[in-house]
């Protein structure tokens, strides 16, 4: 039978208890509860009594061995109360966390056992009640109790690394000590309770490249120089022990696969010192003629490469750039070889890393060298032109056969065989040259215009006489030099709007003209009538000596019902050698215009086409608009003929505002109304009445025009004392309504300072004035312009 260490304990203090008891007997009853002398007080004013417990009585907690395997049920503990004499009148009570199904107690003596094997990792302790009562009343003797089974731990979990297997890297070539990973076991014992899940580190698999920390899981290199190019992956295994390693302790492993990560650490270098090419000299220029390769053990960018090309004689002729995919150098040709010149370079090509490490630079200088030697190949090439392209010019009207220019082309290969020269059949430019095929001369088929065409573009080929499958090709343009060949013309090709009102001298059009001719120093043109003609009573023409000329009317008066077009021929001269001239004939057209801005058009026919009428259908639309205007008229009239009442409203007799509809005869009229009764206010004494009490017939009076006497002398102070001493009347009179009254006195003093606007009374004076201003409102003016305009044409006259 296994004997807990928790029942060891306690038998100590059931002897006292039992002590205790015996001294005390039967005589003696010892109270279950000793009065305390703490209080409390309430909030209604009482006090409340704590009565303290025995101490004997009070448990903390009990142990309990876990994953207990004996046939009998293991001992927990045992409950006793003071009252208790052993007659077995007391009955103890468990409740609370497995009371009844794992731990039961005898009601008898208070011993509790555990009937199941516990785990301490799935509960650690289990909370009870303990009660005693008295066995015939059912009376508590005790207070409850509270107390805590708490299952003692033993090592029965090994340690495990829940996160294994691991993965991990560090750089080639780290110093000794270098911290690679850390792992972490755990361990499911009470960690607070003996060496259970005291956990010590300790290395299986890995060394001796790798070493780990006994307390800690660190995992760390243990070796120095270790180099990925020759050993990149590792396997370590680290064991997880507990009971700090002691012998009977549990352990678990875990698996760390370690990768070394790549440093440069590894200079490029090329399999051989010296390598051979064979380029032919028809290479391209641009394109790749060879390869070139430097190894480098490292990876990624470690191992990238720069190659250069580093002595003058390669890097004049070639130039080399490296493949990102595959590292090579790959060596492009910069000009045109030349077997003929030379037939061997010597190329000295160096590969360096991009990117260096600076811990490693004792191992030298991460670069190398390597020789390559090219050798140029003879071929038989096309013949080559002496010239890039070539510009020639001939002049226009040149007779067939005329020489241009000549072009020359030389076999570049040792053998110099002569050189065929001809046309390029596809070019539309041969029916115009021909070319000499023996020397490359370039002649006329025909004679050429510069104004059709000025510049021609042929390509002239050549090739071997040996070999006429190889030929070569050459751009020319010839250019057609101008000749005086074409007369000068007037420049506008519309007809010339000269307007009915236009005046003598007045400029009707400024003209230029144009030549397809071409001139260096720009061309220059003179204008006049043709002397075999008679004057033009109409128009004459001046030269402005800039290129242009101006037509000029010379009478009064265009009417496009008498004469609507008009002819004016025009000799034009130009400047060139020899010098030619050109007759143009312009025409003019007569229209009634009016001006916007400077812009002039043809009224009339602008109507006429934009409306697309005829002329019967225009009068019949005039004479629409007649008679509408003359219904208008009519019933204009009858309106005003129309009296209408005078008074308007006759409703209010309070106010009364009288609208007489006749605007009166100005300032000077006298005969409508006489106001001398204003200027007399004691003559009008008698009119002390107000209009706004009852509203009177009034007389209509139309005043007519003011014709005043100049005798007559109006005193404007007397009028103004007049109209105060009116209105203090009207304030101060009690026997009206109480409201307001229009008071109208009919006066607006006296004569006006502008004067009369009547023509009658001024006097006739002669002024030159322009009339045309008449134009502007509209064609119904246009006549009475026309009037003024003769009759102060005359009076000048």
């Amino acid at each position: 039978m296994r004997i807990s260490t928790t029942s060891l304990r306690l038998c100590p203090v059931l002897v006292c208890l039992c002590f205790v008891q015996r001294c005390y007997g039967a005589g003696h009853h010892v109270p279950t509860k000793v009065p305390s002398k703490n209080q409390t007080k309430l909030a209604n004013g009482e006090t409340e009594v704590h009565h303290r417990p025995k101490r004997g009585w009070i448990w903390n907690q009990f142990f309990v061995l876990e994953e207990h395997m004996g046939p009998d049920a293991q001992y927990v503990g045992k409950l006793h109360s003071n009252s208790d004499k052993g007659d077995g009148s007391v009955r103890y009570i468990l409740s609370g966390d497995g009371a009844g199904t794992i731990f039961i107690i005898d009601e008898v003596t208070g011993d509790i056992h555990a009937t199941k094997s516990l785990d301490r990792e799935r509960k650690a302790h289990y909370v009870l009640h303990a009660q005693a009562l008295d066995r015939n009343t059912e009376e508590a003797l005790e207070p409850k109790s509270e107390f805590i089974i708490k299952v003692q731990d033993i090592n029965d979990n090994a340690p495990k690394f829940p996160d294994g297997p691991f993965v991990a890297t560090v750089p080639e070539m780290s110093e000794v000590g270098t911290s690679v990973l850390q792992v972490t076991a755990t361990d499911a014992d009470d960690p607070t309770y003996g060496n259970s899940a005291k956990i010590v580190y300790s290395i299986l698999q890995g060394q001796p490249y790798f070493s780990v920390d006994p307390k800690s899981g660190i995992i760390r290199t243990a070796l120095t120089n270790m180099d990925r190019e020759a050993r990149e992956h590792y396997t370590v295994v680290i064991q997880a022990k507990d009971m700090a390693g002691q012998v009977g302790g549990l352990s678990g492993s875990t698996t760390i696969n370690i990768t070394l990560t790549d440093v440069n650490d590894n200079p490029p270098k090329f399999p051989q010192k010296n390598y051979q090419l064979y380029v032919p000299e028809s290479a391209q220029v641009g394109k790749p003629v060879g390869k070139i390769k430097a190894n480098d053990e490292d990876l990624g960018i470690n191992a990238d490469i720069k190659y250069s090309i580093i002595n003058s004689e390669g890097a004049n002729m070639f130039s080399i750039s490296t493949d990102r995919d595959t590292r090579e150098g790959i060596i492009s040709l910069k000009k045109p070889l030349n077997y003929e010149r030379k037939k061997t370079y010597t190329l000295q090509i160096e590969g360096l890393n991009t990117h260096v490490d600076p811990r490693f630079s004792y191992l030298g200088a991460f670069k190398d060298t390597a020789t390559l030697k090219i050798t140029v190949g003879d071929v038989d090439e096309a013949p080559v032109f002496s010239m890039d392209y070539y510009i020639l010019d001939v002049y226009e009207n040149a007779p067939a056969g005329t020489e241009v220019g000549s072009v020359t082309a030389r076999d570049p290969d040792s053998r110099n065989s002569p050189v065929r020269y001809f046309l390029d059949n596809k070019d539309e430019e041969v029916t115009y040259f021909r070319i000499d095929e023996s020397n490359g001369v370039i002649r006329t088929t025909q004679p050429l215009d510069r104004e059709d065409m000025p510049w021609h573009n042929i390509t002239v080929m050549a090739s071997e006489v040996d070999n006429p499958g190889l030929f070569s090709h050459v751009p020319v343009t010839v250019q057609v030099l101008d000749m005086n060949d074409n007369p000068p013309e007037i420049g506008t090709e519309e007809e010339v709007i000269v307007c009915e009102s236009s005046r003598p001298g007045q400029v009707i059009q400024t003209v230029t003209a144009v030549d397809k001719d071409d001139f260096a120093n720009g061309q220059r043109f003179s204008f006049a009538l043709p002397s075999q003609l008679p004057v033009n009573p109409n128009f004459t023409l001046k030269d402005n000596g800039d290129s242009t000329a101006s037509i000029i009317a010379r009478r009064r008066r265009f009417n496009h019902l008498t004469q609507e077009l008009y002819e004016l021929p025009i000799v034009v001269w130009d400047g060139g050698e020899p010098l030619l001239s050109g007759t143009s004939t312009l025409t003019l057209r007569v229209c009634p215009c009016q001006r916007h801005g400077r812009i002039r058009m043809c009224q009339g026919e602008a109507f006429l086409s934009s409306a697309g009428l005829s002329t019967g259908a225009l009068i019949a639309i005039l004479l629409c608009i007649v008679i509408l205007l003359a219904i208008v008229v009519l019933f204009i009239t009858l309106r005003r003929s129309k009296k209408e009442p005078l008074i308007i409203s006759e409703e209010d007799i309070r106010e009364n505002v009288v609208t007489y509809d006749d605007e009166g005869g100005g300032e000077e009229d006298t005969e409508a109304f006489d106001i001398i009764a204003l200027r007399n206010p004691a003559a009008a004494e008698e009119l002390k009445f107000r209009r706004d009490v009852r509203p009177e017939a009034r007389k209509h009076c139309s005043p007519l025009r003011n014709r005043r006497s100049p005798s007559v002398e109006l005193d404007e102070m007397d009028v103004h004392d007049f109209i105060k001493q009116r209105l203090v009347e009207a304030d101060m009179d009690t026997s009206v309504p109480p409201y307001d009254s229009l008071q109208t006195y009919a006066y607006e003093g006296q004569g006006s300072p502008t004067g009369s606007i009547s023509p009658l009374d001024s006097p006739g004076t002669q002024s030159e004035q322009d009339y045309n201003y008449l134009d502007d409102w509209g064609p119904e003016f246009q006549k009475l312009a026309e009037l003024y305009g003769e009759a102060d044409s005359d009076v000048t006259t």
